[in-house]
């Protein structure tokens, strides 16, 4: 069943996260940092375990981030992720959010789930808000992707400046 986190389910949320960032597939999240952005999550609950979960975090008026896209290992290849990122999408729509868009080591999936590949260099606000401190900022190997889910979206820029230069 895949429904909104809640505070109850950090912990497991931590678990699958840190359990990808050890390998250093994701960033690393805090108890605190996933407290505090609980209502951006959803998660898969199977026989009462939370299996995977997903965060869409709105970045700008037409523009959200999937991220902490996490599935148990021992779950994979159930749908999971897919039911995720549908959840994810849906929420996009009701929030009026034109795109979303992820940064994965598994740019496949997403294109199965309608996604395209994009240069990095369209999402400066995304580069300049996490990215920079990310001990793989310079030799990032992640592919960014993008789905559009809402009506007219404004184009994006190449020339854009960061959101902390406006």
């Amino acid at each position: 069943m895949t429904r909104k986190a809640t505070t109850e389910d950090v912990p497991a949320i931590q678990r699958l996260v840190n359990g990808y960032a050890d390998r250093d597939l994701m960033l690393p999240r805090s108890l605190s940092q996933l407290y505090e952005n609980v209502r951006d999550f959803h998660v898969v609950e199977e026989r009462g375990e939370v299996v995977a979960c997903g965060a869409l975090h709105v970045s700008w008026k037409d523009l959200a981030e999937l991220k902490s896209l996490a599935v148990a290992e021992h779950h994979q290849k159930k749908g999971f992720a897919r039911s995720i990122v549908a959840a994810c999408i849906s929420e996009a729509r009701s929030l009026g959010v034109a795109r979303v868009f992820a940064l994965t080591y598994v740019p496949e999936m997403f294109e199965r789930l309608g996604f395209s590949r994009i240069e990095k260099a369209l999402l400066p606000r995304k580069v300049w808000t996490e990215c920079v401190y990310c001990p793989k900022f310079q030799g990032c190997t992640e592919v960014a992707v993008i789905v559009e889910v809402g009506a007219s979206p404004a184009p994006l820029r190449l020339d854009a400046q960061p959101v902390a230069e406006r």
